[in-house]
């Protein structure tokens, strides 16, 4: 196993989390525990804040002995009630019951109560034993121990704090008791004597130090849950969220989820408290990926554009400025992976962001052009247009090394990512016989993604008044989309091939990026009934989803990361490509497919699940290592919705197009308090009829 952050391809192993383990999240803090609320060590489980484990032992005793696990409630994304007991004993001791309620945010709070609900008082010792290791989430990603440092414990009045410092940098961890907690350096412990019916309570504090800077925990003692800033967050994106209705239960459920776990996946820079970005997925990748916060903002623009902002202008801020083949950074290229805190530079020797990605740069010139078309083109989107076209500058020459019109990648160094698009596993470009690609590699639908960036960059153009802009980006659009169509299409097999390879060799495997070719509309007309019957062909449909590979290839594995399982995004943005091209049938049945898949997963989609035939297991296989929740695969619910109601809007003209087509088993089906620009809509739509009135702000003309 690699031991470098970056090179790291899949998700963490979760060996060692244990059956029902429970996650807690806030921004980018987060707690794993076991079932019972213990931290323990060996595992990858522990308070996470800025990505660096605070905590990797958390273990509460009763007389020596764990409590046993009974259920666990989570009232918020970043809260946890989690009810255990320590059953009647032998000796006829009563039972207790302890209940531990833990806030996570830039820390930890956990408040415990112990009742003892018998008619005979009770005595018993709780103890609370911490430890920490300091590791960041590069090392327990890949299972190495913390850099060469030292540490010491000290123990106050009150508080035991435990501190590591690396060269420069120091870290340190403050647990706080109450007046009556016995603090020493292997924990905290408390002598309990309860009368009949009798209840304890008590509460500890988990504070981060990070370079002698305390972090304010965002749930402190003494301040009612409601009442802090996660909270208020919380609320305030459900009540600004568009409110949507359906006739079918389980779509109601997915895409209530989705919008609730969309909201817990938002974190905030600490250098811009007040700008909102999308991290990649929970626990582990709390942090802006390049391409999956790009495609979740673009999915999440339905329901909010301030994500899709505030994305683009963190990505923005962080935009390669220099040569340095250690982190792939290059002059205008977005960054593939970006920590907003110490890890990194415990971790990578000073450097905060990794540029590894091939396809982050055209997606951040795709998703400005979007945002211009649902929000006021304004001086927050025109401050962005240096950043656009430094990325198209870096497109067309560090981006097209070999100068033949094409983006392809080949890593820098060693230690980056073999492939740089969103397969990025090491053997996920592949030919149809099943052999591995080699790099240089120019993909299919990263070519798809600058021609979708060339006709986003023109429609920039006419909303800042340039009309030679508009002529020049859609000439450069049009001429890559003939030179695109003329290189990869494949007219012996029928289909576009997956990528180019060093030898300039067409890949020849049947993948789904075909659907993103569909999705960005580089496809030449004359192609797209092809790719529409592969596409829902049994070779790629599994009856639930797109397989990212199709079943006659060599490298297919229904259980694979990226040859042959099923990802939820993928296969939204392939229903988005299959409407676009006129194809609404087999858009409706994929979708249709992709969302009862949902219900099968407590109405949550995971980033990915296995590729099996629906028709011969019956039910979605998850995949082991699948992370949950995952941005991209939260948002695909919504892109679906918006396909199936074709809805295109155009504030930037003062225009929309609406042309629903959903199936008739989610109707009558109601959107309200959709956000376009200045103005407020509702959409209801029957089986028989669709009817779109503004609500607030001016009216946009409804195009045909």
């Amino acid at each position: 196993m690699t031991t470098d952050p970056w090179a790291f391809e899949e998700a963490p192993a979760s060996e060692g989390l244990g059956a029902g383990a429970i996650t807690v999240v806030e921004g980018s803090s987060f707690c794993i525990s076991d079932a019972d609320g213990s931290i323990r060590t060996g595992s990858s489980q522990g308070v996470y804040v800025r990505d660096i484990r605070l905590l990797s032992r958390w273990e509460l005793l009763v007389d020596g002995q764990p409590p046993e696990a009974m259920t666990v409630r989570h009232p918020e994304p970043f809260s946890a009630e989690i009810i255990t007991w320590r059953p009647r004993a032998r000796d006829v001791r009563p039972a207790l019951l302890i209940v531990r309620r833990r806030y996570v945010g830039h820390g930890m709070r956990e408040d415990l109560d112990v009742v003892n609900d018998s008619a005979q008082p009770v005595s018993c010792r709780l103890t609370l034993l911490v430890d920490t290791d300091f590791a960041d989430v590069f090392e327990v990603k890949a299972g190495t121990a913390p850099a060469n440092g030292w540490s010491r414990r000290e123990v106050v009045p009150g508080v035991l704090t435990l501190t590591r410092r690396r060269g420069e940098r120091s870290v340190a961890v403050e647990v706080r008791g109450d007046d009556g907690a016995d603090i020493g350096p292997a924990g905290l412990s408390w002598s309990l004597d309860l009368p009949a019916r009798g209840t304890w309570s008590t509460s500890v504090e988990v504070v981060g130090v990070f370079d002698g800077d305390r972090l304010p925990l965002r749930h402190p003692r003494g301040l009612p849950v409601e009442h802090t800033d996660p909270a208020q967050r919380l609320r305030d994106w459900r009540r600004s969220s568009p409110l949507m209705r359906t006739a079918d239960p389980d779509l109601a459920r997915v895409l209530q989820r989705s919008v609730e776990d969309l909201g817990t996946l938002r974190i905030f820079d600490p250098a811009h408290p007040d700008r909102v970005v999308v991290a990649a997925g929970a626990p582990w990748f709390m942090a802006p990926f390049g391409r999956d916060s790009l495609l979740t903002s673009w999915m999440v623009l339905p329901v909010d554009t301030s994500l899709a902002l505030g994305t683009l202008q963190t990505l923005a801020d962080h935009q390669g400025r220099a040569l340095d083949p250690a982190s792939e950074e290059e002059p205008g290229r977005i960054v593939h992976e970006l920590r907003l805190g110490p890890a990194a530079h415990l971790s990578l020797g000073g450097r905060s962001a990794y540029y590894g990605s091939v396809d982050a740069t055209p997606l951040f010139v795709m998703l400005l052009g979007e945002l211009a078309t649902w929000d006021v083109f304004d001086d927050r989107l025109r401050a962005l247009l240096p950043a656009a076209d430094r990325a198209l500058e870096w497109v067309e020459h560090h981006g097209d090394v070999d100068g033949d019109g094409f983006v392809e990648y080949e890593r820098k160094t060693e230690r980056g990512l073999v492939n740089q698009g969103w397969k990025d596993s090491g053997d996920g470009v592949n030919f149809a016989d099943g052999s591995v690609a080699r790099a240089p590699i120019a993909l299919a639908e990263v070519q798809g993604y600058v021609y979708a960036a060339y006709r986003a960059r023109a429609r920039l153009a006419e909303c800042a008044g340039d009309p030679v802009g508009v002529r020049r980006w859609t000439e450069r659009a049009e001429a890559l989309r003939r030179r695109f169509d003329e290189q990869f299409w494949l007219p012996e097999r029928g289909w576009y091939a997956v990528a180019l390879d060093a030898d300039k060799r067409p890949v020849d495997a049947l993948t789904s990026n075909l659907g993103h070719c569909l999705w960005t509309g580089i496809v030449a007309e004359a192609r797209a009934p092809r790719l529409a019957e592969l596409l829902t062909s049994p070779r790629l449909f599994s009856g639930w989803g797109v397989r990212t590979l199709a079943t006659d290839m060599g490298a297919y594995d229904p259980l694979s990361y990226h040859n042959g399982s099923v990802w939820p995004h993928d296969t939204a943005l392939c229903v988005s490509g299959l409407m676009r091209y006129g194809f609404v049938e087999q858009a409706q049945q994929v979708a249709v497919a992709l969302l009862e898949a949902a219900a099968h997963f407590g109405h949550r989609l995971p980033e990915l699940f296995c590729g099996h035939a629906r028709d011969q297991v019956g039910v979605p296989v998850p995949y082991p290592t699948s992370c949950s929740p995952q941005a991209w695969a939260a948002a695909a619910p919504l892109e679906l919705l918006r396909a199936l109601l074709r809805l295109e809007p155009q504030v930037h003209r003062g225009r929309l197009r609406c042309a629903p087509a959903v199936p008739e088993q989610y109707l009558p089906l109601d959107l309200v308090n959709l956000r376009l620009g200045r103005s407020r809509v509702a959409l209801q739509v029957t089986a028989t009829d669709w009817r779109l009135d503004t609500l607030a702000g001016p009216a946009l003309e409804l195009l045909e």
